[in-house]
Order: C-alpha cells, then structure tokens, then sequence
C-alpha cells in the first residue's frame, strides 16, 4: 500500500462569497481577509510537508495556491479542469435571485437530480474532467506522499464523490467548503477513504456556490 493522501483545498474568500452571489468560471480574486485566511492556512498545510501543489487556473484559486507555494518552495501546476462548475446564467445572481427565478431547478438539484444549472454544467461532467486530473497527480506522489488541490467548493465536492465511488445522487450527503477550508482523502486497499472534511477553519460559515 503506496499511503498517499490528497488534501482538496478550498480557495480563500471573495467578495462574492460574501454576497452569496453564484461564482462559477467568473474569474473573481481573493478579499484582504480571503488572502490572509490562506496565508494562515498555508502555513498550517505545509506543515504536512506536500509533495506537490496542482491548482485551478482561475485567480482565486491561483492566489490560494501561490500562499502555499511560498512557504513550501513548490511550484503549482494550474489546469483549467480544476475550476468551479460553470454554471450559465446563474452565474452573478445572488442565492435568492436564483430561488426567485429558478426556483424550481434549484430544487431539483438539492434533490440530488441531474441538472443543468442555468445551462451549464452536470456534476457529473465536472468529476469527469477534475477527478482525472486529481488521479493522474496522486500518481506521481511518492509513497507516502501528500498532494494539494487548490479548486473550488463544488468542484471539490463532486471530485470526492467520484473519488469516494458515490453515486451521484449521493454527492450532496457531502456538505460545503468553507473558504480556505479543506479534507483530507488517504488511500487504503480498497481505494480513497475520507479522513477529514471541512477541516481547518470552523466555525467559518460556507459561502459557496455548492450550498
């Protein structure tokens, strides 16, 4: 047994954390407050001692990782497939807009169905392009080795599920990130095992376009 471990991270906060407005792809940075919750962070992570640092491409995500790279001299390998589900015309609508004008789609997906959020994308097909991307770095850990996921609370979350070998249905059993928060997968005979979730900074409420 190799001992790896995958430590998903979440990004620190932004101002639209703070409005509850959906994110998505939008590419919006870190707060003063987002940058100092993952300059504390990093400083609690690297003492894991990581062996490599993979993060999504999007600036809040970049600016996470960079926290954790400065005091782990690692450099972070960005890849696209790491950002936050698109999610069409939700995107820039605060929560209660979207349970204003689509209400009933917002409630077919906390049911667990298949849903195109404001015409984007399925869960599913984010797990199909983050998970690969998340398998393929734990690869080239060393035994015993700990890898770093900078991405986002519902890209994150639907990676553990496919991960964990959920069901899709079974994925919001799994609940939200908050900023700056992370779990923790370790590896066992039978595949990845939860260890931690939303470790690191509670009682930080979740603000995420995954709640």
């Amino acid at each position: 047994m190799r001992g790896r471990k995958i430590v998903l991270w979440r990004h620190g906060q932004t101002s639209w954390n703070l409005e509850r407005r959906f994110q998505g792809t939008t590419d919006i940075p870190l707060t003063d407050e987002g940058v100092h919750q993952a300059r504390r962070a990093a400083r609690l992570l690297a003492a894991l001692k990581p062996d490599a640092i993979v993060a999504s491409d999007l600036v809040r995500a970049r600016a996470t990782a960079a926290e954790l790279a400065a005091v782990t001299g690692l450099d972070v390998h960005h890849d696209e497939a790491l950002r936050e589900t698109y999610a069409g015309h939700w995107q820039g609508l605060t929560h209660d807009e979207i349970l204003e004008r689509h209400g009933e789609q917002y409630a077919a997906w906390k049911r667990g169905e298949a849903v195109r959020r404001g015409g984007g994308e399925l869960e599913t097909e984010v797990a199909d392009r983050a998970a690969p991307v998340v398998e393929r770095s734990a690869e080239k850990l060393p035994d015993g080795g700990t890898l770093v996921v900078v991405s986002h609370g519902g890209t994150i979350r639907t990676t553990i599920g496919r991960l964990l070998g959920l069901e899709p249905g079974a994925w919001e059993s799994l609940g939200g990130l908050s900023n700056c928060s992370w779990s923790v997968l370790g590896e066992s005979l039978r595949g990845w095992r939860l260890l931690e979730h939303n470790a690191g900074s509670l009682p930080e409420p979740v603000l995420g376009d995954d709640d």
